[in-house]
C-alpha cells in the first residue's frame, strides 16, 4: 500500500496499492451485488478516471478469490491527513487485521490538516 493524488483536492494523499513481493496489504472483501457495482464505482471514482477499477486474485482465508480492486490513477507519493489514516487504522482495527499491520499504519508519517 501507498499513498498518491496528493494535489487532487482532499486533505492529503489517498490510498492505494502498487504491485510489491515482499509486502502484504490486508483487505475486507464484500460481496457487491451486481446491481449495486455502478453505484460502487461512482462512490470509488472509477467513471471520472480517479481510480481504476481491476479484476485480481487475492488471497482470503481459505482459499483464492477473484476481487475488483480500485486503484489510484495519479502519481505516487505525497502525504496523507491524520485524520484519514486513523480512519484507516481504525476500520482494519474493528476488522481484525493483524496488530502489526494496524500499528504500522498508525505509525505511517501522515500530516495534520492545515499543514
Amino acid at each position: 500500500m501507498t499513498f498518491g493524488g496528493e494535489d487532487l483536492g482532499w486533505e492529503g494523499a489517498l490510498a492505494t496499492v502498487v504491485e510489491d513481493a515482499d509486502h502484504q496489504v490486508f483487505v475486507m472483501l464484500y460481496d457487491v451485488p451486481a446491481g449495486d457495482e455502478r453505484a460502487l464505482d461512482q462512490w470509488e471514482g472509477a467513471e471520472t478516471g480517479l481510480y481504476r477499477k481491476l479484476r485480481v486474485r487475492v488471497q482470503a482465508i481459505n482459499e483464492e478469490v477473484l476481487a475488483w480492486l480500485y486503484v489510484l490513477d495519479a502519481y505516487e507519493g505525497g502525504l496523507p491527513s491524520a485524520r484519514y489514516l486513523g480512519i484507516m487504522a481504525d476500520a482494519a482495527e474493528a476488522a481484525s487485521a493483524p496488530a502489526d499491520y494496524v500499528a504500522d499504519l498508525r505509525a505511517r508519517p501522515c500530516r495534520s490538516i492545515g499543514d
